[in-house]
């Protein structure tokens, strides 16, 4: 068991170091692929928490990775790629690169939705990188998770797992990269 779960952890490590310089999918069935995930996810989304797209579409934009990986066995990491919207307009790609250190053992799929409130959060995205430290929370996304959903320095970050399993106590951080389409 502890094999299979660290071989998953160095597949996911791996697997961020490798696509980590990537941001925007090298192709154009990479990038139709990736938005049509994008769509597919969101749509479960929506079946969770039907008042998520409204709360998302009051706002100013968003980033959406309709799949990161992410896997540990002391030290981990995670990767995915997502598509980024300004006010309802795609605009862009995005990447997440995770790392941590601590107690952890698993690995696990989640998709994850960063909202941005405003003009000012969403600039500050776009000129890269932008750092999630130990001080940012997700927040699980269930039905009604939206309704008073907490902004911190204008970002919103919402999570789904997908599946997996992780336990972890970790010191850990987010690098988010964007790149225009």
């Amino acid at each position: 068991m502890f094999t299979t779960i660290a071989r998953a952890a160095s597949t996911a490590l791996m697997v961020a170091l490798l696509t980590g310089c990537s941001t925007v999918p090298p192709t154009t069935e990479e990038r139709d692929e990736l938005l049509q995930k994008a769509e597919a996810e969101r749509q479960e989304w929506k079946k969770v928490d039907p008042d998520m797209e409204a709360f998302v579409q009051k706002r100013y934009g968003f980033a959406f990775f309709p799949e990161i990986t992410k896997g540990g066995a002391g030290i981990g990491g995670g990767y995915g790629r997502g598509v980024v919207f300004e006010q309802g307009q795609h605009v862009g790609y995005a990447d997440l690169t995770e790392g941590s250190f601590g107690l952890q053992l698993g690995g696990q799929k989640y998709s994850e939705l960063i909202v941005f409130q405003d003009k000012f959060a969403f600039d500050r995205f776009k000129r890269n990188p932008m750092d999630f430290g130990a001080n940012a929370s997700a927040i699980m996304a269930t039905s009604g998770a939206s309704t008073n959903a907490p902004f911190t320095d204008g970002i919103a970050v919402f999570v789904r797992p997908l599946s997996g399993a992780m336990a972890e106590a970790t010191i850990s951080g987010q690098r988010l990269t964007y790149a225009p389409k």
